[in-house]
This record gives C-alpha cells, sequence and structure tokens, in this order.
C-alpha cells in the first residue's frame, strides 16, 4: 500500500490547455467590468464637481489644527479643495481652524464654545499622540478612528546662542543626564562653564506642553531594560525612577513659565545666560523655528535660540490626525476626513509641510532661513510610552510638584460588581487603579471615602482612610482599597456634600486641593439634584477652590447632572465604558492644573 502512494506522488498529469484559457478570459472580462465601473464613478464623479452638481450637496469639513502645523494644513488643504473633491455625491468644502490643542481637548470633553470657538470640529491634527491619548483617557468615543501620523518633529534643548555653543562643545550628553546635570549646584561645570551656576531647565506643565512630557520621558528612559525607552507603568513605581522624577521636579527654576512658547520667549529676551531664570526649555523642533522667524508672532526676536539635540533615542512629536466621532460628525465628515488624511501623505503634500518645518519621510526639504536650528540627523527615536503610562507619567508629576490634597470618593453600589472586562468586575479594576496610584505617588495627600446606602448606620458614606501625606499612610491607604467591596445603592449626592464640607474644613493653602468621583449608576436616594446643586452653592468659596471630578464607568452615566456639577465646582467630567480605561481616566484627572 506504501509502494501504491509513492507511485501516486510520482505521477505527473497534465492540464488541459482551453480550460484555462476560458478562466482567463472570463476574469478579464471581469476585471474590465470593475474597472470601467470604477472609472466611470470618478469621471461621474469629478464631472458632478466640476459641474458644481453634486446630487447631495455641499458638506463642510471643518479641522482644528495646532498653530505648529495649521499654516502648512491650510495650504495642503487649498490644493485638495482644487481638486473640487466629492465624497458621498456631496461637494466637499474644508475649513482648517488654528487652535492650540489645550483648547481644543477642554472643549471636546468638557463644553464647546460656539460663541467663542466656532462649530466643532470633524477631525483634529495636533502635535503629538499625548493629547489623542488624553481624549481617549477622558472619553473614548470621541475618537472615529485610530490616530494616525502625518509629520514628525525631534524635541530639541533650545537655549541662547553662547549657551548652545557650549553644550554642543561637550562630547556625551545624553537625555538621560538630564537629572543629574539639573540637580547639581555648579550644572554648568559640565560643559565647562562653571561660572555660570546650575544649569536650570524649565520644565512648563507637561499636562499642557507636549514637549515637556516627552522630555521627561526621555530623562526616564534610562531605567529601562535597554536604556531607550518605553518607560512602563511597572516603572513608574520603581524607587529608582521615582528619584529620578523628584530630582527633576526639584530641580525646576523657582519660576517656572507657564507654556514652552513663554520659556522661549524669556530666553530670547535676556541678555545673559540664566539671566532668565534658567539655561534652557525643552521644544519641538518646529516650534523652535516658527519662533526664531516669528511665524506665530509676526516679529522675529532680536536674537534667535539655539537647537541642541541631546544624545540617545530623541523623543519625537508624530504630529497625528485625529478622527473625531460625535453627532455633530455626520457620514460625509467621515469619508471626507479620511480622504483629506490620505492626501496629506501624498508626496506633494508631504513636501508641503516639510518647507513648513516638520520632518516627512519621503522629503528632506528645510525651510530657509532657519536661524538657531540645524536640522540634524535623527539616528534613533525614543520607543513611546503607552498611552496609559503616558497619562501616568503626567500624574506622578504632578504629585510630585508641590503635592496635591485629593480626596477620593468611591461607589460601592452593587452594581460595581458588573464585568469590566478581562474577566475583572468594575470594582476589581478601580482597586488595581486606585493601588497603582497610590504606589506611584511621590508626595501630596490623599483620603478614601466610600459611598452606599447606610454604610456607616443610617449615612451613605464612610471615611475608609482620613487624608493624610501618602508618604507616611501608604500601606494604610493600600489597605482601605483592598477593602472596598459592593454593597447596595448609590446616594452621591448626600455622600458628596459631606465630603465636599470635609475638605473645606481641612483646606490646605497653596496646594492643589480636590475631589475625586468614581460612580455608575444614578443618584438613587437621599438628596436630589436640586438639593445637592443648593447645597454646593451655598458651600463654594472662591479663596478655597475645590474642584470635584467624576469618572463615570459604562456606558450610560448621567451625563447632564454630573457634568453640571463638575463644570460648577471647575473640575472634569470622564467617561469609561469599562474598567480597563479607569487607570488612564484617573491619572488624566490628578495630572489636571
Amino acid at each position: 500500500m506504501s509502494r501504491h502512494r509513492t507511485l501516486r506522488t510520482r505521477v505527473k498529469r497534465g492540464i488541459a490547455g482551453w480550460p484555462v484559457a476560458v478562466i482567463g478570459v472570463v476574469a478579464l472580462l471581469v476585471l474590465g467590468v470593475f474597472g470601467w465601473s470604477w472609472l466611470g464613478g470618478v469621471l461621474e464623479r469629478r464631472a458632478a464637481a466640476e459641474a458644481g452638481d453634486c446630487a447631495e450637496g455641499e458638506a463642510l469639513l471643518r479641522i482644528a489644527s495646532t498653530p505648529s502645523a495649521a499654516d502648512a494644513v491650510r495650504d495642503v488643504a487649498k490644493a485638495w479643495s482644487a481638486q473640487r473633491p466629492v465624497v458621498y455625491d456631496h461637494c466637499i468644502r474644508i475649513e482648517v481652524q488654528s487652535i492650540d490643542s489645550e483648547v481644543v481637548l477642554d472643549s471636546l470633553t468638557q463644553g464647546w464654545d460656539e460663541g467663542k470657538l466656532g462649530a466643532k470640529p470633524h477631525a483634529w491634527i495636533t502635535d503629538s499622540m499625548l493629547w489623542a491619548n488624553r481624549l481617549g483617557a477622558q472619553n473614548h468615543a470621541l475618537l472615529g478612528a485610530a490616530p494616525q501620523s502625518i509629520a514628525q518633529s525631534p524635541v530639541l534643548l533650545a537655549l541662547p546662542e553662547a549657551g548652545a555653543t557650549a553644550v554642543q562643545s561637550s562630547a556625551g550628553f545624553r537625555w538621560t543626564d538630564l537629572p543629574g546635570v539639573t540637580s547639581a549646584p555648579g550644572g554648568w561645570d559640565r560643559f565647562g562653564k562653571g561660572e555660570w551656576g546650575q544649569f536650570k531647565v524649565a520644565m512648563p506643565d507637561p499636562t499642557t506642553n507636549a514637549a515637556t512630557a516627552m522630555a521627561i520621558q526621555s530623562a526616564l528612559a534610562g531605567a529601562s531594560p535597554e536604556g531607550k525607552g518605553p518607560v512602563t507603568t511597572e516603572m513608574l513605581g520603581l524607587d529608582p525612577v521615582k528619584n529620578t522624577m523628584a530630582s527633576l521636579v526639584a530641580a525646576k527654576p523657582v519660576e517656572t513659565p507657564g507654556s514652552t512658547w513663554e520659556a522661549m520667549n524669556l530666553l530670547a529676551d535676556s541678555s545673559a545666560v540664566n539671566g532668565s531664570g534658567f539655561s534652557a526649555v525643552p521644544v519641538f523642533e518646529v516650534d523652535l523655528y516658527r519662533h526664531n522667524t516669528g511665524k506665530d508672532s509676526g516679529t522675529p526676536p532680536l536674537k534667535p535660540l539655539y537647537g541642541v539635540a541631546p544624545g540617545g533615542p530623541t523623543p519625537v512629536a508624530d504630529f497625528p490626525f485625529v478622527a473625531l466621532a460625535g453627532d455633530w460628525v455626520g457620514e460625509a465628515q467621515v469619508r471626507a476626513a479620511q480622504a483629506f488624511r490620505e492626501f496629506l501623505t501624498g508626496t506633494g503634500q508631504q513636501k508641503i509641510l516639510a518647507e513648513a518645518g516638520l520632518r516627512v519621510p519621503s522629503s528632506t526639504e528645510r525651510p530657509k532661513p532657519s536661524p538657531g536650528v540645524r536640522w540634524a540627523t535623527m539616528t534613533e527615536g525614543l520607543a513611546p510610552a503607552d498611552s496609559n503610562t503616558t497619562q501616568q507619567i503626567s500624574a506622578a508629576w504632578a504629585t510630585a510638584d508641590n503635592g496635591q490634597v485629593v480626596r477620593v470618593l468611591v461607589d460601592s453600589s452593587k452594581s460595581m460588581e458588573e464585568s469590566g472586562g478581562d474577566g475583572k468586575s468594575r470594582m476589581e479594576w478601580l482597586k488595581a487603579a486606585l493601588s497603582g496610584q497610590v504606589n506611584r505617588s511621590l508626595s501630596g495627600s490623599v483620603g478614601l471615602w466610600e459611598f452606599s446606602r447606610q454604610v456607616d448606620g443610617d449615612l451613605p458614606y464612610r471615611e475608609l482612610v482620613p487624608t493624610g501625606p501618602v508618604v507616611e499612610q501608604r500601606q494604610e491607604l493600600l489597605d482601605g482599597i483592598a477593602g472596598l467591596k459592593p454593597l447596595s445603592a448609590t446616594q452621591l449626592y448626600t455622600s458628596l456634600v459631606a465630603l465636599y464640607k470635609d475638605a473645606l474644613n481641612d483646606y490646605q493653602d497653596g496646594k492643589r486641593n480636590r475631589i475625586v468621583v468614581f460612580t455608575d449608576g444614578p443618584n438613587d436616594g437621599g438628596l436630589d439634584f436640586d438639593g445637592l446643586r443648593s447645597q454646593l452653592d451655598k458651600l463654594k468659596d472662591e479663596a478655597r477652590p475645590i474642584p470635584v471630578s467624576i469618572i463615570a464607568i459604562g456606558s450610560a452615566p448621567e451625563r447632564d447632572p454630573l457634568t453640571q456639577i463638575t463644570q460648577s465646582t471647575g473640575g472634569t467630567f470622564s467617561v469609561v465604558e469599562d474598567g480597563r480605561a479607569i487607570d488612564s481616566a484617573l491619572a488624566q484627572v490628578l495630572s489636571a492644573p
């Protein structure tokens, strides 16, 4: 039998030629029909556009762009409009608005003011994936598709010319050297200029200044197994990494500017190294170019700043195109945004972006003149942290920077037993997120409360751990978190008033005092919403601001009343559809100014 099988495998049977020929002819006919239909569709759409006779009329595609790229994106939009694009039988008209990423994020998540900003955008081009991560952490449903990069820009240190020359003349300076150099009493010794004293680097708030956030990642990357990133959430809990973060925060200038642009202006206006109170500031290469040429201010500085690229893996801004989702985004806008994003990546359009100071794979064009910018070749990019870790880095920075006083109010209703994803309940995910934050915290004070119904006699709330310094009661907090378990109802409003009163009574001047609430259902007992609003209005004190931020878990939270609570107190409202996103959302809240 085995020999028969062997023989069979050796037999070569011929195949008649006529079936192959018939199949080939049929295939060509089918391809021809499809090709003719496709070509006919293209010609028909183009003819319709040229005739101005789109069956569904005109559709407007609004794009909000970071100022760093807005001029170039407008030029690309003009080129696209010249082709008279038609999408879903709509003639597409495109508008590009230059607007700061911080404003877009805050407005999309906390309430868009059409009177100030115009109508909501259908897509967003920002300078860094950090912003898209923050949007996803607060409300993932607003992300219409996975963001995709259209250009890049490396992070540099911007210094006056004398300082830049000294740093560039000293071999071996790397991003991972920042903590040591900035915390040393004579940091400029490292560059042969000890008479200049400390080497101070301005670090504007990383929550609102992406270049700072990326520089911090690079400084921490030395603790990764290969020394080049990515930084992970687990790393942030290690003592060496926490010490590095603490060193960076402690080395900040006493008067740290609020933004990267303000820091650049102060450096440019100073006639001496450290004359502005600091020596350098992290900045995107494209923003340094725009600053030195007056693209945004209209007037170039008298003396340009000079960009220095420290050694090691370079942090790189990726300028993602973020398609948005919401009831204001129609199918025509969805398709038009996709088509325009694809158009942006074409060779001709990429050249436009390159000529504006951005880096793209298909072009080595650089704007001229470009004082202070060397356009150095990037040899190795930093492996970026994932979306959750980026939030945790900002939160760790915020807790280390002058600390915070945070009171956490946890919903321990029965619904917290429901699935939160990956085989864990909502409560299990919440406990993991809280424990992680406690372990990563460098300073500040935290208190823990829970609420449900009759958890302390007739009271629907209970203080589990009094508010106190994390470093002194870390284990007590971890034990209190571990003891959380779902009970019965969701009497949020009564509990929130009680916690707000406690926060006022123990208000700490000079600190960020805030309340963070986790809930997964509507208020179902005790005070009603009108009663809550009346009580909060009486309690609020402008001299003692206490923002209330709410993280709602589940797909159908009580958005309107919860949003009103957060807006009236200056807090934020976030929605996470399952437990896996709680950690990022909490970090986003804790890092907010």
